[in-house]
């Protein structure tokens, strides 16, 4: 088999002028903090020192997963139990992600050497004039030379040695200071079953690099191939589980991020004006804790959109003063200090900006206020079956912008109910939206004012209350609608109370033809009459009002009082109709 590969380079390619290695995590150890000294790379992928994973204190673990077990402690737990007898294992935690690592037979030292760290360590030594790199052959002076077909880093007098020997003499030797530009340092990776041979070669069936002698040794009739041959088929294999691993990685840091946002914005809430609720709060049981923390959120809700209100007017504010002093300071210098044919020429500009500026509306009154209140006797629902109190608002009800509505503000019945409704706003007009206000209604007789109404105020829990109360006689009667003690607009007010209502005893219809099915004898308030003997009126015929009425008093609305006395005069066919 021959072995198709690229002629091997002393390094694999050049970084642009004035690229950077990378960050200290790729040549510092975790523990010591000092460039990488034979980096060992752990199961969870971090690398550390050999001597400081030696320093760490190792623990014995019963393995019960048979011979074959993984030296990664990840997903051991998943793996299905085989029977087996129990093993001692000797393992260490991660000095950076506290992962447990089993050690394998050989210890620490039998942990993967970590090639890519030991390489960003050589580079960057090499990039700091050499400092800390010493010679592979000697491991005593400082390397001056490399030798490219060895890629063994040489002091000077171990150079000179290496030129003297006959086997490399030609070998080719480059400067340290010609290496810097270089993105990898290209030494041979040796095999650890043999130090002289370099590994060039993979077992398939193994799946790992091997030497030359490895083949015709441990590995006899494996099948293998160069490093350069398989390659891309292993390296697709890992691209891909990259692929399937990047999208969890996103995943998890949008989720800490959403986690972190909560956190921060739970601080401020329970920060923020806690002391009143917390004094509400004591020696309720539960429910009210419960009922607490949703009033603390609501409060802190409540702050962060004043205080963005406040922050924008502040920023627009700024912006215009700004303006502001920029037009006046150069105004009034132009008008100091200038010429007159330079105040003339600038003239335009000037007052065309000036004039804008001048236009700008903007208040001079905070956007937003500070009422925030707390309501101990508010009803706000059932928590945990029981009803609790305290409600937060921004609002405050003014008296004087409350609004009664209603058709019976000022008129009643004797003996049937009377309603009104009360809408309730705050100093802007708005409407409060929520119930909870202390109402008080008094309906007192203006003749017997030592005998008050009865009066009923349903809360409907959205800024407005429904008042209902029921007068015993005719008379007028006074109104009082107060909150806090004060007047709301229109109180006090009078009601006349008038006798009970009449009802219409006849039929609310178009024409009596209609209403009596045909009848000849069918009588009408109206006075209507139609040809053919027919009594009542009917549709474009004499005396017809040419609009639906009452057939008992030919009054024109529906809901209305009758005005039919029932004497004498009544036609009797008139209550025929009442019947049909």
């Amino acid at each position: 088999m021959s072995e198709n590969r690229k002629p091997l380079m002393g390094f694999m390619g050049k970084l642009p002028s004035g690229t950077a290695l990378g960050n200290s995590g790729k040549t510092h150890c975790p523990l010591c903090m000092g460039l990488f000294k034979v980096p060992r790379l752990l199961p969870c992928l971090h690398t550390v020192c050999t001597t400081c994973l030696e320093q760490l204190e190792p623990f014995s673990v019963v393995d019960i997963r048979g011979g074959d077990s993984d030296t990664s402690s990840e997903g051991s737990i998943f793996q299905e139990l085989k029977p087996c007898s129990l093993q001692p294992q000797i393992g260490i935690l991660c000095p950076v992600c506290d992962a447990q690592v089993d050690l394998p037979m050989g210890g620490v030292k039998a942990l993967t050497i970590d090639h890519l760290a030991v390489n960003d360590v050589m580079l960057e030594s090499l990039r700091g004039e050499g400092q800390g790199l010493v010679c592979d052959l000697c491991s005593d002076r400082e390397v001056e030379k490399r030798c490219q077909t060895c890629k063994a880093n040489l002091c000077h007098f171990c150079c000179q040695a290496h030129r003297r020997q006959k086997k490399t003499t030609y070998h080719t030797m480059v400067d340290l200071k010609d290496l810097k530009a270089y993105s990898r340092t290209g030494k041979p990776i040796l095999c650890p079953a043999h130090p002289a041979e370099e590994l060039r070669l993979f077992c398939e069936l193994c799946d790992q690099p091997v030497c030359r002698d490895c083949v015709v040794g441990e590995h006899r009739e494996h099948p293998y191939d160069f490093t350069s041959n398989v390659i891309h088929k292993h390296g697709d294999s890992v691209r891909e589980l990259l692929k399937d691993t990047q999208p969890h990685v996103e995943a998890l840091e949008e989720a800490l991020a959403q986690i972190k946002g909560t956190n921060s914005a739970l601080q401020e809430r329970v920060e923020a004006v806690a002391a009143d609720v917390r004094t509400f709060s004591e020696g309720y049981i539960k429910a009210i804790e419960e009922h607490r923390d949703k009033l603390l959120k609501q409060l802190e809700d409540i702050r962060v959109q004043k205080e963005n209100s406040l922050q924008l007017q502040k920023a627009q504010l700024e912006q215009l003063l700004a303006d502001m002093r920029t037009g006046v300071e150069f105004t009034q210098h132009l008008l100091t200090s200038g010429s007159d044919l330079e105040i003339l020429i600038t003239k335009g500009v000037v007052v065309e900006r000036l004039t804008k500026l001048n236009q700008v509306e903007y208040s001079v009154h905070p956007g937003v206020n500070n009422k925030i209140c707390f309501f101990p006797q508010g009803k706000a629902g059932l928590c945990r079956g029981y009803e609790v109190y305290g409600t937060i608002s921004t609002k405050e009800v003014d008296p004087t912008k409350c609004v009664l509505q209603g058709e019976d503000l000022h008129r009643a019945r004797e003996k049937q109910p009377a309603t009104f409704t009360l809408l309730c706003k705050d100093a802007a007009g708005d409407s409060m939206g929520r119930g909870g206000d202390n109402i008080q209604v008094a309906v007192v007789p203006k003749d017997k004012k030592d005998s008050p109404v009865r009066t009923m105020v349903h809360d409907n829990k959205d800024g407005t209350y429904y008042i209902s109360y029921t007068p015993k006689e005719a008379g007028v009667y006074t109104v009082w609608v107060c909150i806090k003690e004060q007047h709301v607009q229109g109180s006090p007010f009078t009601v006349t109370v008038r006798k009970r209502h009449r009802p219409h005893p006849g039929v609310f219809h178009c024409c009596t033809l209609c209403s009596s099915g045909g009848q000849k004898t069918a009588h009408c308030a109206c006075g209507g009459t139609m040809p053919g003997g027919y009594l009542g009126c009917g549709h474009g015929h004499k005396g017809h009002p040419g609009r639906p009425h009452w057939s008992c008093c030919g009054k024109f609305t529906e809901k209305s009082e009758c005005m039919w006395t029932g004497g004498q005069g009544a036609p009797r066919s008139l209550l025929r109709t009442v019947a049909l």
